[in-house]
């Protein structure tokens, strides 16, 4: 308990006490007044919400029902029940705030990457702990084993194993080495590094994700937003209806020429008064979507809202793109077939020259694969043509290279290779020099992917690519997915979606799965937009609503599984705590109830909802049920 729990749970202690010393000394008639010192103790900070929020003009709330009900209870002469009233609400509220607070801080230690220190290398080669914020981007830090990593940079010098865990939730280390990016908030286990930082502390990755768990209860589910709307309306008509029941049925009794029983009534109102609050739904509804997006984010995935994991437990079409999202975006060159007059060597030399100044995996792979180094010189005129290719001067020779369609508008149609594979086809000054296959690798957990989606009632699946139709067809056919769509250009994307997006079926959501950097109009249309993260990728983390910190698409199936859990939670606690308290406010209008049931109706229900709310942070059992580690 912190410091503010243990002030109100002495208080609670102390107000309990006096009121059992009081119980046995004779205080009859205004002798019981002294029940107010117990009552004080334990809420005079009650009252003094309630007259704030009449004073300004928001009365209407727990504090203020609670107010009326005990203060009631005096003035009836019931000073036992109006004691027991305030502690067991303070009670409630004491637990409320522990489990709150224990749901935070399991988070926290779980999420744990926030640095507190950074090792700034000097001029004279000593090393200075400073703040992260004080790093300029260019600096060079140390990271010595043991230490988290403060800031996002390229390893300049050293080797050494990471532990990702609190990122990406998987426990296996990753091997880093000079060259190498390396993101903020890794656990250094082994060798000293030397970083040159790329960025400053508050563009970092760890400040990206703590922002975005921090500030993902701005954007509320409907669910939520409803139990607010619902609590505005609902606590006022209450406190008029227990006004009614308190002056209605004496005034009819009494223009009957019956008892009016004034004082019946209004315990009766009182009571009712008790039993209306509704704490139980507007603590634990919060409470269970924070535990449900905490939990996700414990295992490497981030839900930017509550909205979003509310969203995310109805879709029913998933729709992928195959490059670097079910496969590694690392491509091998497979094949290599030169036309009559080319040989190898300089089919594949060609290609890599002119592929020489892109960044895309494919150009990375022609690179690769010829192995030597490449003369820029010998380059000129280079221009990237979307969907289609590259063109370029090699050694004053006009050269493109690129697909079937790029070939097609320079009038020519070579015959592809009988190969599975993205066909590269090269010509030089207009004539048609050959062609290079280059594979894909598919991703291990590709397929238990698939399978952990349809297990979770996602009812279609579909690949977007721009590859080719066999390409396209053996990857679908190797991971099950049920649909695809190939030789697609980046904006047939959205066309693509957006047809999907009017035949999926009502209440349906459309999941789109994407890397973040190529897909970022297709992850804003759809539905809901799921990224591979990259282990910190900028794009990624700004245009999808979920990301999947390890870029393990595996993942999507758990995230379901948290979603639909977390949803179950709520419901859960909305039917419990409606059904409870309807039944109690029927039997205390009745006068079947006292403020003894009214106690449990407001503060065991709360109790017993909040406890509920808090297994949306667990997930272990979710992780294993999916094959995750």
């Amino acid at each position: 308990m912190n410091p503010k729990q243990k002030k109100m749970l002495y208080r609670i202690l102390a107000a309990a006490v006096l009121i059992v010393v009081f119980h046995f000394l004779p205080l009859d008639g205004w002798l019981g007044l002294v029940y107010l010192v117990p009552y004080l103790v334990a809420g005079w900070d009650v009252l003094r919400k309630a007259v704030k929020g009449i004073q300004n003009r928001q009365p209407f709330d727990e504090c203020f029902l609670m107010a009326v009900a005990t203060v009631g209870a005096f003035a009836l002469g019931e000073y036992v029940e109006g004691c027991a009233v305030m502690i067991f609400y303070q009670v409630g509220e004491l637990f409320q705030s522990v489990a709150v607070g224990k749901s935070r801080r399991s988070i926290a230690a779980l999420m744990d990457i926030r640095p507190d220190y950074a090792n700034l290398e000097q001029p004279d080669g000593s090393l200075e702990q400073v703040d992260p914020d004080e790093v300029e981007v260019g600096s060079v830090i140390v990271v010595q084993p043991g230490e988290r990593v403060p800031i996002d940079g390229v390893v300049v010098e050293g080797s050494s194993t990471l532990n990702t865990a609190a990122l990406t939730g998987e426990s296996l280390p990753r091997e880093v080495k000079a060259g190498d990016d390396i993101i903020s908030g890794c656990v250094n286990l082994s060798g000293v590094l030397r970083v040159k930082t790329s960025r400053e502390f508050g563009e970092s990755t760890v400040s990206r994700i703590l922002d975005l768990v921090e500030n993902s209860s701005m954007k509320k589910a409907r669910t939520e937003n409803f139990i607010t709307r619902f609590a505005r309306v609902y606590t006022p008509a209450v406190c008029y209806g227990a006004l009614a029941l308190a002056v209605l049925p004496p005034l009819v009794l009494a223009l009957m020429g019956q008892p009016a029983r004034v004082g019946d009534w209004i315990y009766r109102a009182l009571t009712f008064l008790v039993i209306s609050c509704p704490c139980a739904l507007v603590i634990s509804i919060p409470l269970s979507f924070f535990g449900g997006i905490g939990g996700a984010s414990t295992c490497g995935i981030l839900v930017k809202g509550s909205t979003y994991l509310e969203e995310l437990s109805r879709t029913g079409t998933v729709v992928f793109d195959k490059t670097g999202t079910l496969t590694r975006g690392v491509f091998e060159v497979t094949g290599i077939y030169p036309a009559a007059g080319t040989d190898r060597d300089s089919l594949l030399e060609t290609a890599a020259l002119a592929e020489s100044y892109s960044k895309h995996p494919i150009s990375q792979s022609l690179k690769q694969a010829w192995g030597k180094e490449l003369d820029p010189a010998r380059v000129a005129d280079v221009e990237e043509l979307g969907g289609y290719g590259i063109t370029a001067r090699v050694d004053g020779q006009a050269v493109a290279v690129g697909n079937a369609r790029l070939m097609a508008k320079l009038g020519l149609s070579p015959a592809a290779p009988d190969q599975i594979g993205t066909i590269i086809h090269v010509a030089r000054d207009g004539v048609y020099a050959g062609a290079i296959v280059i594979s894909d690798v598919v991703k291990p957990t590709a397929a238990k992917a698939i399978a952990g989606l349809k297990r979770a009632g996602v009812r279609r699946t579909v690949m977007l690519t721009g590859d080719t139709e066999a390409v396209a067809r053996s990857v679908a056919n190797q991971l099950g997915i049920s649909e695809y769509r190939a030789g697609l250009l980046p904006e047939d994307k959205v066309t693509q979606v957006e047809a999907l997006l009017a035949e999926k079926l009502p209440r349906e959501n459309l999941a789109f799965v994407g890397d973040g950097i190529n897909d970022a109009p297709v992850l804003s249309r759809a539905d809901l937009g799921i990224a591979m993260g990259a282990l910190g990728s900028d794009a990624a983390i700004e245009a999808a609503d979920i990301v999947l910190m390890d870029d393990d698409p595996a993942r999507i199936a758990l995230a379901m599984d948290i979603s639909r859990r977390t949803i179950r939670i709520v419901y859960q606690n909305i039917v419990f705590a409606l059904v409870v308290k309807a039944a109690c406010l029927l039997l205390g209008a009745l006068g079947l109830a006292g403020m003894w049931l009214a106690i449990f109706a407001d503060v065991g229900v709360m109790v017993l909802a909040v406890l509920n709310a808090t297994r949306a942070l667990y997930t272990k059992d979710l992780v294993r049920r999916n094959g995750l580690h």
